[in-house]
């Protein structure tokens, strides 16, 4: 066998002592839980955003501290089908309380349509539960509107959990009327949550989100993790909410203690 001189090897020069990126201590950052799966789709986008935030905010190797819980959504739609919210609210309960005891400090729930049940998440826990609604909402109030167009599933569209939180916050919410709901509605589930995007469905989209302008919205609520897939703010005459990366934007907030404790 031939043998290999390596004494002559150039090797990688060593980090300079003088670099000041690689002097900086590790930034404390708390352990950010996140309750995902619904959909992976989705949940693939808060893990990339998170990371992505701590680098620009942090520089060099800098990545978020998180743990990740993902569940089978196959369960969970049963659920939501079958109006079973309790059952639902239960088994992300269970989860939360998982990754509690696994070191997380706060809690994301990567879902607009489970904050129906964000109260059971957030009794399961002593950690605090970001709610997705109340980050958006501050942004909303932010860009200075007062009416804004949600999109969403039906429930987060029909039900009030989630128009009374933006309304809590000053916020006057309108939605699409009854076939343009079950079109938005139909596309997330049969489309964006099988990672499939159609430009006919961004068409009909932008359509809704015209028929909200229309009837008096200054902005648009995207509200369902997977609706950032389709449409973004070149699809829109006023400003969309991203509520992925809104909700992405205040956890690393929150963790790196660049705000005032939440919960």
């Amino acid at each position: 066998m031939q043998s290999v001189d390596v004494s002559h090897t150039a090797l990688p020069p060593a980090p300079s002592t003088a670099d000041p990126e690689r002097l900086r201590p590790p930034a404390r950052q708390r352990v950010v839980g996140m309750l995902g799966g619904m959909s992976w789709e989705s949940t693939a986008e808060y893990y990339r955003l998170a990371n992505e935030l701590v680098r620009e905010r942090l520089g060099g190797l800098h990545s978020a501290r998180l743990l990740l819980a993902s569940v089978d959504f196959a369960e969970i739609e049963r659920l939501q089908v079958a109006g079973d919210w309790d059952a639902a609210g239960g088994l992300l309960a269970e989860e939360a309380a998982r990754l509690q005891a696994g070191g997380a400090e706060l809690l994301v729930l990567c879902t607009n349509t489970m904050h129906r049940v964000a109260d059971q998440v957030q009794a399961a826990v002593d950690i605090p539960l970001l709610h997705l609604a109340d980050a958006t909402a501050t942004a909303v109030r932010a860009a200075g509107l007062s009416t804004v167009g949600l999109l969403g599933t039906a429930f987060t569209m029909e039900q009030a959990f989630y128009r009374d939180r933006l309304a809590g916050s000053g916020l006057r919410v309108l939605v699409p009327d009854a076939a343009d709901r079950a079109e938005v509605h139909r596309v997330i589930y049969e489309e964006l949550c099988l990672g499939i995007v159609r430009a006919e469905s961004r068409q009909a989209y932008r359509q809704v989100i015209e028929r909200l302008v229309d009837a008096g919205a200054q902005g648009v609520v995207l509200g369902c993790t997977e609706i950032e897939l389709l449409v973004g703010a070149d699809d829109s005459a006023v400003p969309v909410f991203p509520t992925t990366r809104l909700h992405v934007e205040a956890a690393i907030t929150a963790a790196l203690g660049d705000a005032p404790p939440i919960g």
